[in-house]
């Protein structure tokens, strides 16, 4: 059985371990030339709905003309629409298209097939002490 850990070596080893795996987890992803930027900017916009690019780029914690070419790159694409703003003319709000949604489900299955690979290869017992501890981890996140 593993030594107690204080709070602070505690959070090294799970801030190191996290990081690692959110690195492997973003690595395994269908074969693209979307950026990792551009795909966080995307699902940003999945998980809102829709923003305006200030609010991408405040969502995004880039600078507005930064988020201005990753947007340029997805509407090239088809993957991001602009539509007036509905109260301020000089706005636009920007929204994922169907296409843009299918790219972000392809990535996010070949994401889930990788991890879901890996947990296969582990005891029954290593799941379960996995399970409670995204559950814990959960918890952490929401306080």
């Amino acid at each position: 059985m593993a030594e107690r850990a204080e709070p602070t070596q505690l959070a090294t080893l799970l801030r190191d371990a996290i990081t690692r795996l959110n690195r492997r987890v973003r690595q395994a992803r269908p074969v693209g030339d979307l950026t990792v930027t551009q795909l966080s900017a995307l699902t940003s916009l999945r998980l809102a709905g829709a923003l305006t690019p200030r609010e991408l780029a405040d969502t995004e914690r880039v600078q507005p003309p930064t988020m201005t070419k990753i947007v340029a790159k997805l509407e090239e694409r088809g993957l991001v629409r602009r539509t007036p703003h509905p109260t301020d003319g000089r706005q636009v709000i920007l929204s994922p298209t169907e296409g843009g949604g299918a790219v972000l489900d392809a990535f996010e299955r070949a994401r889930d097939e990788w991890l879901a690979n890996r947990l296969a290869e582990l005891t029954p017992e290593e799941r379960d002490t996995l399970l409670r501890a995204a559950e814990i981890l959960h918890q952490v996140a929401r306080g």
